[in-house]
């Protein structure tokens, strides 16, 4: 069994299980899914499969869920003096901090040292 794309005007409308069979007799457009990611609201074009935009809300968002996470998994440079790069691991810590009141802001990621 397959996970298979029902296409409607280029969106993905439904997404359904079914054999190789199916797909090819299906009155419309049936693509077999190789990529478990995709899912409804996706756009098939040009035999590609592209994810709907995030409302700025929800990148902002994720954006700031990812910021978080790597100055937890940084914290325990700052005590530790004798890290190496210790001084650019500090900045980069600042530059999180400081990232969602950039214009990059939530597109632009800071870089690790």
């Amino acid at each position: 069994m397959e996970r298979i794309a029902i296409i409607e005007n280029e969106l993905v409308k439904n997404i359904v299980v079914g054999d190789s069979d199916f797909a090819s007799e299906y009155d419309g457009t049936a693509i077999i899914l190789t990529d478990d990611n995709i899912d409804i609201g996706y756009t098939y074009k040009d035999k590609k499969f592209v994810a709907p935009e995030k409302p700025a809300e929800d990148k902002e968002l994720e954006a700031r869920q990812w910021r978080d996470s790597e100055l937890k998994l940084t914290d325990f440079i700052v005590p530790t003096t004798d890290y190496p790069k210790h001084a650019e691991w500090l900045t980069y810590r600042q530059e999180l901090r400081d990232w969602p009141s950039t214009e990059n802001f939530p597109d632009t990621k800071p870089s690790k040292p």
